[in-house]
């Protein structure tokens, strides 16, 4: 949050970033020059556009013995390929298809926590790479129901990913299978996949895309919800997917009065959301809403290249929220910056995932683990924590003191993130 006037930073809600027409004018032409280097780099080093073998789906002729096995229900919005390899292309299907889906990951003496080891072969050789097993068509409800009662845990909890910008099918199949090996959940996992084209030049594609796709998530939250083998329900959204999820959840609470009790719990990693937009849909979700765990970074160079993309304004992921952390915390929201911690992507888009530490403090707030004792951090306050999470790089200092922030200052942002009683001041109604 660059301002010399912490006084005056928060009018209508302006999370970090929200520069004057002058600021503006004086960063353009740096801002640009920045951005167009990270789209360049974006293509490069993104998964879309390296060359790497397709069509991977396709079950081995043998598992392997000591691989492990995930076990996951695929909901998408894809349109179905005629190809057995890729079972779904990126573009816009006209229905929601459910499928299950069983993932091997290669032993752990093969494969390192954080990574996805992609096929170099078809079929692929699950001894070192992940391949799916089967896949079985969910062709009715009672189907659907029958694998949550076949794949509930103990606390009946149920973790929803949903996918960001430039991923395939294969990818986000891959990704959601990591996450559940690496974190160590038992949680019924489920996989939301929006027809994304997996090309890093598709973005404006993607983002409608993810548009297209919000009614069809907001069905899922709320089947899910309403199943009576389901009672805790997390959601973790990515990049794009962050955007999708907020707009579904939004979707849920305007159908429904509310969002359902039983979503408790939302995750979004480098969210991709223009920070006016999420302001907007934080409120229209109504008081009653699930608490938000937010992981930022402002080394996010693939944020950096949307907010160009975007008419400047900064992403919610890829912003210091730290500073307004503790005012944040009173409306339900915890931050978590991971700007230090190491990662294996070179855009620093994926440590959600990719990160050893990040990855397994998530599955430590799944299953509704805190640390204990010792000095406090957010990731105690959120509930998302390792073993070794407070000795780490992405060890976040408690919020700033409430006295960095005027009294006046953080009245108008809880004023502005609580629902408008309507009422006209000043000749105005508050938006």
């Amino acid at each position: 949050m660059k301002s010399s006037n912490t006084d005056m930073t928060i009018s209508s809600f302006s999370f970090p970033g929200r520069n004057d027409a002058r600021g503006q004018q004086r960063t353009a032409h740096v801002f640009s020059r920045r951005a167009l280097a990270s789209l360049l780099v974006l293509c490069l080093l993104a998964p879309g556009c390296a060359t790497r073998v397709e069509n991977v789906l396709q079950p081995p002729e043998v598992a392997a013995r000591d691989a492990s096995r995930v076990n996951m229900l695929v909901a998408t919005t894809r349109k179905p390929s005629e190809s057995p390899g890729k079972l779904y292309t990126g573009e816009r299907g006209t229905a929601i298809s459910l499928n299950s889906v069983a993932v091997s990951i290669p032993p752990d003496r093969n494969r390192k926590i954080g990574e996805v080891q992609w096929p170099s072969r078809v079929p692929p050789n699950p001894e070192k790479e992940f391949a799916v097993l089967e896949v079985t068509k969910a062709d009715s409800e009672r189907q659907a129901l029958e694998w949550f009662r076949k794949n509930r845990n103990s606390k009946r909890q149920v973790l929803i990913f949903v996918h960001g910008f430039n991923n395939t099918y294969a990818d986000a199949v891959f990704r959601l299978a990591q996450i559940v090996r690496d974190s160590g959940t038992d949680a019924a996992p489920i996989l939301f996949t929006w027809p994304s084209r997996g090309r890093a030049f598709d973005y404006l594609y993607d983002k409608e895309s993810a548009n297209y796709s919000r009614r069809a998530l907001e069905d899922l939250i709320l089947q899910v919800a309403k199943s009576p083998d389901v009672q805790d329900v997390t959601i973790l959204a990515h990049s794009m997917g962050g955007w999708l999820a907020a707009e579904a959840l939004r979707g849920v609470a305007m159908r429904e009065k509310s969002i359902p009790a039983k979503v408790r719990n939302v995750i979004l990693a480098s969210p991709d959301i223009d920070i006016d937009v999420f302001r907007r849909q934080f409120v229209e979700m109504g008081p009653k809403r699930p608490h938000f765990a937010i992981l930022t970074s402002t080394r996010d160079k693939a944020l950096e290249a949307s907010r160009w993309l975007s008419g400047g304004v900064d992403r919610v992921g890829g912003s210091d929220l730290r500073p307004y952390a503790s005012i944040l915390e009173e409306l339900g929201v915890s931050v978590i910056d991971t700007s230090a911690v190491a990662t294996k992507d070179p855009l620093g888009h994926n440590t959600f995932a990719d990160s050893p530490e990040i990855v397994r403090m998530l599955g430590r707030r799944l299953a509704g683990q805190t640390l204990v004792g010792g000095e406090a951090t957010l990731a105690d306050r959120v509930g998302v924590a390792a073993a070794n999470f407070a000795g780490s790089a992405a060890r976040v200092a408690v919020a700033a003191p409430v006295a960095v922030i005027s009294g006046e200052a953080r009245e108008v942002l809880k004023r502005e993130l609580t629902p408008s009683t309507g009422q006209m001041v000043d000749g105005q109604i508050a938006y």
